[in-house]
């Protein structure tokens, strides 16, 4: 599909807003932790059954190439209706299920309705990162930054709609999440489509679009500051179920002010200074992009294959950094639920509200220091970036053994903030270490460790927990997980140590 002439950066900015917008409703999976102890009631499932639902979803990303090669071929909005429609049936019939409007559904049709609804997902991600990519190609790892941090807010906007509308139903709220995963992002896409397009904007990089990228910087900070104090339980108090969703309401409309700026420059004549800005620094936009060519040159001497990838042994610590590191954490965040139940804290959805709010600021933070200090002496290499990140979630894991509500909130901000960031540096980490021509093959490589890695660890988990559970296949006490908290936290420090050995290794690429 061409891109299609922009007169003005409003419409430029105006995709971002809709990738935003998408980005916001597209975490689903991440929501199943505040519903699964409900779910495993409603289906008369054991934990590990539990544990497998969660693995399917994981599952569905194993097909996410498929997505990319759609996206190809066919038009964006197509893409997202495709995404939406296999939520839409992923999720809608799990609800019609548990609501007796449908019957015969087995749990094989469960398990491969998790699937379908994981995959979906896969959709909306990727016309998001070509619209990202295409319309700020100066600016595009910011760009996919910033709106892939509003991923790590869907689980708290899913929390809070719920939270209004079913405040006390346990089972009820388990079927509103569930609906809402199914309907939310189909009517979102349809808002959505007629702005998430391709736009022909030039390279011209402005004084003008630094300043709008500051001023969308500091409304996106807000919005996490906004869901963190949402969160936090002594603070929570003091907002309504009402005034969170009105407040988050309000926080996601408001880059719609910079789209409005656009406009009014434009029609007061103020981007003709934008046009001469842009003759006059063309030549200076051209020897950075040379720099840069050069610096990539040393990055990456040749553009690798699957095969050639897979016999690097930087492609092996990567894997197993990124099975220790960012996938161990989504296993956490899996089975938060069960946890939270084992340990008698009620405030499950406060603690996925948490987790998702402190992965947003994860999710942003690798964006905002490459936007600020890209050029500073005094950057480290983003596998010391990892191996550093990770120490911290390794001591957040055995923090988890104190039986007390308050480590296992202050372990939860710390994992949810370390997956975060490490997940946004990984796709900058995959084109440094192996090329952009191969990245969708060679990244969905990389990540397919998290659904290897979610039956691995998360399997242990619901085994363990298994054993140590009475007669009704519930278990009480810290001795649940006690052992996997051990077990994880250990994985975590052997992954610390191969994100050390990956820096050593690799030293060269990060160094013009």
């Amino acid at each position: 599909m061409p891109p299609l002439p922009s007169s003005s950066s409003a419409l430029q900015w105006l995709s971002l807003v809709g990738i935003v917008w998408l980005q916001s409703i597209n975490g689903t999976n991440s929501n199943f932790p505040a519903y699964s102890s409900q779910l495993k009631n409603l289906l008369s499932i054991s934990q590990l059954q539990l544990n497998n639902l969660a693995f399917a979803s994981d599952t569905g990303k194993l097909l996410g190439w498929v997505s990319g090669i759609a996206a190809v071929y066919l038009p964006l909005w197509l893409v997202l209706l495709i995404g939406s429609t296999l939520g839409l049936v992923g999720y809608g019939l799990q609800y019609l299920f548990l609501i007796n409007s449908i019957s015969n559904l087995s749990y094989a049709h469960i398990f491969f309705l998790n699937i379908l609804a994981g995959n979906s997902i896969c959709w909306i991600n990727t016309v998001s990162y070509l619209v990202s990519i295409r319309n700020f190609p100066l600016e595009r790892q910011v760009a996919v930054g910033v709106t892939t941090s509003y991923l790590g807010l869907s689980a708290k906007i899913y929390t809070d709609i719920v939270n209004l509308i079913f405040p006390s139903s346990p089972k009820k709220r388990a079927k509103g999440y569930l609906l809402l995963s199914a309907i939310l992002p189909l009517l979102v896409c349809g808002i959505t489509a007629p702005m998430v397009r391709y736009l022909d904007v030039g390279k011209g990089k402005t004084k003008k679009m630094r300043g709008a990228f500051i001023v969308m910087f500091g409304i996106t900070i807000g919005t996490g500051v906004y869901a963190v104090l949402g969160s936090l339980g002594p603070i929570s108090i003091w907002f309504s179920p009402l005034a969170r969703v009105i407040g988050m309401g309000l926080l996601l409309l408001s880059p719609l002010l910079i789209v409005a700026g656009e406009k009014i420059a434009s029609k007061l004549g103020l981007d003709r200074e934008e046009r001469v800005y842009i003759e006059e620094e063309n030549t200076v936009v051209e020897k950075i992009e040379n720099e840069e060519e050069s610096i990539n040159e040393l990055r990456v001497r040749e553009e690798i294959g699957v095969k050639l990838m897979l016999r690097r042994v930087e492609f092996w610590l990567y894997f197993f950094v990124y099975l220790f590191g960012v996938t161990l954490g989504l296993v956490f965040l899996n089975n938060l639920g069960q946890i939270a139940e084992s340990r008698r804290c009620e405030g499950t959805s406060s603690l996925v509200s948490l987790s998702s709010s402190f992965g947003f600021f994860g999710r942003l933070l690798p964006s905002l220091t490459d936007y600020f200090f890209s050029r500073s002496k005094h950057m480290i290499s983003r596998p010391a970036c990892v191996a550093a990140l990770m120490v911290p979630t390794a001591g957040a894991f055995f923090l988890l053994l104190n039986p007390t509500n308050r480590s296992l909130y202050i372990s939860t901000a710390i994992i949810g903030v370390c997956t975060g960031a490490i997940t946004s540096m990984s796709v900058s980490i995959t084109t440094e270490l192996f090329g952009t021509k191969n990245f969708g093959v060679n990244h969905n490589i990389v990540v397919a460790n998290i659904p290897i890695g979610s039956f691995l660890f998360g399997y242990l988990a619901a085994f363990v927990y298994h054993n140590q559970a009475n007669s009704a296949g519930q278990c009480i006490g810290v001795l649940c997980y006690q052992n996997t908290f051990i077990l994880w936290g250990s994985l975590c420090l052997l992954g610390t140590l191969l994100a050390f050995l990956l820096h050593i290794r690799t030293r060269k690429f990060y160094t013009p």
